[in-house]
């Protein structure tokens, strides 16, 4: 078969499109600034500020708070630069690099699996945004709160908003990358010196003592800390490629992502750990919720500000980091009929669906619930992913051959089983920790029990069936 042959069979396949094609050489651009801008972009957020804040409400000091956001992310960036190798390299998204470890059609539980995720963090992006839209109007229109549905309202408005972003394309979401970091960064040094003058300086904020009693009772809330701080991104740990196939090099992304992820996570991380130490001196509560907080600011034009703001960078940030992923995962399912648009559509229905004022509802719901729920399937994935690559087929994949039936990557009826068997004995083992207290630990650790278990189980099983499983072209 000539080369044009087998071009013209790939482009024919039903599992091929051109959002899920390899990049070319032209659309391989980005470099060290753009993939530190990228992270600046998709840190600088209120979720980051959220989950700070979260830990102080939990009962840490400033000092626990800000240890337990580097350690999370300092550990999130390992699997995250290992699965942003084959994207750089081979210029394939992520729904496409699954099919190499679960097979061309069993890569579908992988990507939906991540998709679902997305949609979750869609919505809860949506609600937060929807929160300033009502904040906003009841400081403009003091009436409007005692108006019952003004949250619900708010939201599906915001949420019209993101649904009519999306319909604009992909190339109108990449015109949106790079305001929000500014903006948020805006709000949140606003933010830090209001509560510079309202706490009386530094000292009496950073001084706010833990909360736990004994070691044993800092552990304990640490473990799922941890856990929930690594959650947060081992969403885009998975789905990195979709970004790093834009790649020069291996190296630009490397240095771009190891500069940025964990140092601006950190700092903006510190605002919120710091601002909200400080609403405990001010109010005698923590308060985790920045929208919340700027509805106790008793100067309008400050709020109105501050909240537009808010708007604009959620906004972007939604697009940027919630729509991308699950938009090609979707795409994935049926790449003939399902464009990168249309599963972007199927994203902001899902994040209604999500109930995402649910997942919001407490800090123990967010982290605990949330984070620590969706770790317990997404570090198996990864699990799966890196093995395959890295130790099963040493870095080498037949590109072609993932966009075809009846290639390499074809198992057993488009499903390698022991990738979805790996996959299971992960986030079961993980999830028996919620149902059996003795055992609570597997599902504190959920990410990295699942991770180490589907590691291993996946790694076992190819291994034994590796006979007809590699071609000699690739084990080479």
């Amino acid at each position: 078969m000539t080369t044009q042959q087998l071009r013209s069979r790939i482009e024919s396949s039903p599992l091929y499109n051109r959002d899920l094609a390899p990049t070319s050489a032209e659309q391989r651009h980005w470099g060290t600034y753009n993939f530190a801008a990228l992270w600046i972009s998709m840190s600088v957020n209120i979720l980051t500020y959220m989950l700070a804040a979260s830990l102080v409400q939990g009962g840490m000091n400033w000092k626990q708070a800000i240890a337990t956001i580097f350690l999370g992310n300092t550990i999130v960036l390992a699997p995250m630069l290992l699965n942003s190798h084959p994207g750089a390299k081979y210029g394939i998204p992520f729904p496409v690099l699954a099919r190499a470890s679960f097979g061309v059609l069993g890569a579908n539980v992988a990507a939906v699996l991540r998709a679902l995720v997305a949609c979750g963090w869609f919505g809860i992006q949506a609600w937060i945004g929807g929160e300033a839209i009502s904040t906003l109007l009841a400081t403009l229109v003091p009436g409007w709160r005692n108006f019952p549905y003004g949250a619900a309202v708010c939201f599906f408005i915001f949420w019209l908003i993101n649904l009519a972003v999306v319909l604009k394309g992909i190339e109108y979401i990449r015109m949106l990358q790079g305001i929000s970091a500014p903006i948020l960064l805006g709000v949140g040094l606003l933010l830090l010196g209001w509560a510079y003058h309202a706490a009386g300086g530094f000292g009496p904020m950073l001084s706010a003592p833990s909360r736990f009693t004994s070691f044993r009772e800092f552990l304990k809330f640490l473990i799922p800390a941890l856990n929930g701080t690594v959650g947060f991104w081992a969403t885009v740990s998975l789905n990195i490629p979709d970004f790093t196939r834009f790649a020069r090099n291996q190296r630009e992304q490397v240095i771009g992502q190891a500069l940025a992820l964990p140092t601006t996570m950190t700092l903006y991380a510190f605002i919120g750990i710091v601002v909200t130490s400080a609403t405990v001196i001010v109010y005698g509560t923590a308060i985790w919720d920045p929208v919340q907080l700027l509805s106790r600011f008793h100067s309008p034009i400050a709020v109105v500000i501050s909240l537009v703001a808010i708007l604009l960078a959620t906004l972007n940030v939604n697009i940027g980091a919630n729509v991308v992923s699950p938009a090609n995962d979707f795409s994935n399912l049926w790449p003939r009929r399902i464009s990168f648009r249309t599963g972007g559509v199927i994203t902001c229905f899902m994040g209604i669906a999500m109930m995402p004022w649910k997942l919001l509802a407490n800090y123990k719901t967010f982290i605990l619930g949330w984070l620590g729920g969706y770790a317990a399937f997404l570090g198996p994935v990864a699990g799966i992913m890196i093995c395959d690559y890295f130790l099963i087929r040493g870095r080498v994949l037949q590109v072609d051959d993932l966009y075809l039936r009846g290639g390499l990557y074809e198992y057993s009826r488009g499903f390698n089983w022991r990738a979805i068997v790996a996959l299971g004995l992960g986030a079961g083992t993980a999830l028996a920790g919620l149902e059996l207290p003795s055992i609570r630990v597997l599902y504190d650790y959920s990410w990295f029990v699942g991770f180490a278990v589907s590691f291993v189980a996946y790694y076992v099983m190819m291994r034994i069936q590796r006979q007809g499983v590699l071609a000699p072209q690739e084990a080479a």
